[in-house]
């Protein structure tokens, strides 16, 4: 088949490379320009490297862009990562129309951060889909649907690069084959079950230590690596990445008031908050570097009795 991809990052480089590894006809490319001091985007790196047609476009709704698609006379544009909003005039230029991948079960969590949610809302399933875009948010008619589980302890970027990433470039290449076969269905979701979330970015991974501990714990997990969940010591930001979860069985077993340092080892710290405590195994302060949490705790004088968060529990 003959296909223009669309898309940018690991995720649009590695569809990229799995449609040629096969010898599908990549006529091609659509990426996002780069920030001004961003490091280059792979899939433009990895098209150029293969002599293909890269576009950049600011837009995708301008003029320009749809005569550049136009132009490659593909049967099939094939969405992997895709950021900018792409008008229905120019996903139905293709003679087979357009796929795109999105990173859930939908309808559930349409919307940027759909992989944060499920695991910091303490889901244990999601999936992926891929849909035919429409100029709704993740609305279009669903063409094929992957499971799989979120485990207690995995952290977003366990459950992407392990599960969701490498699962997403095969369902592409199976739904494009579907396409171009016509051998697809095309089911319209079910608005009922709809659910829609905006970004999961810093302000959303600020801990709440009164929070139950399974929720401080979730969200430490669906932020890890990024947006990375965090609070605060004497005034400054500290980074909370792995860590595991300890629940109070018994009143005996309570130590420290909500969000207080309760123990310090030579690995770990841990800090109290309701119902339970976390165990912090790894943290990054403000420095950008990232240490154990015992090594944390002595490079920046957290002791047991410390608060964090500015979090005061009377009683």
């Amino acid at each position: 088949m003959k296909i223009a991809i669309i898309g940018q990052q690991d995720f649009g480089k590695t569809v990229l490379e799995a449609f040629l590894a096969r010898q599908d006809t990549v006529a091609g490319v659509f990426c996002a320009p780069e920030k001004p001091g961003a490091k280059p985007d792979p899939l433009r790196v990895a098209a150029e490297a293969h002599g293909l047609q890269v576009f950049q476009f600011p837009s995708l709704r301008v003029p320009e862009a749809h005569a550049a698609l136009e132009s490659l006379q593909v049967d099939i544009g094939v969405m992997a990562y895709v950021l900018q909003f792409a008008p229905d005039t120019f996903v139905h230029i293709p003679r087979l129309g357009t796929i795109q991948y999105h990173p859930s079960l939908l309808p559930k969590y349409r919307g940027p951060s759909s992989i944060n949610w499920p695991i910091i809302r303490g889901e244990t399933t999601t999936g992926l889909t891929i849909f035919r875009p429409n100029e709704g948010l993740d609305e279009g008619p669903v063409i094929l649907q992957k499971t799989c589980t979120i485990e207690p302890d995995e952290t977003i970027g366990e459950v992407y690069f392990n599960k969701l990433f490498p699962m997403g470039v095969q369902a592409m290449l199976e739904a494009a084959d579907l396409v171009y076969t016509g051998k697809h269905t095309e089911t319209i979701q079910d608005e009922s079950q709809a659910s829609y979330e905006g970004w999961c970015r810093a302000a959303e991974a600020h801990i709440q230590w009164a929070a139950p501990v399974d929720f401080v714990y979730n969200l430490i997990r669906g932020t890890n690596p990024a947006p990375g969940a965090w609070t605060t010591h004497n005034g400054q930001k500290l980074q909370i990445l792995d860590a595991r979860k300890h629940l109070f069985r018994r009143y005996a077993d309570v130590s420290g008031k909500i969000g207080e340092v309760c123990e310090v080892t030579d690995t770990s710290f841990r800090v109290t908050a309701q119902g339970g405590a976390i165990e912090v195994l790894r943290a990054r302060g403000e420095d950008g570097k990232k240490l154990s949490g015992g090594e944390f705790a002595r490079a920046h004088g957290l002791g047991k009795g410390v608060i964090l968060g500015g979090v005061i529990c009377e009683g």
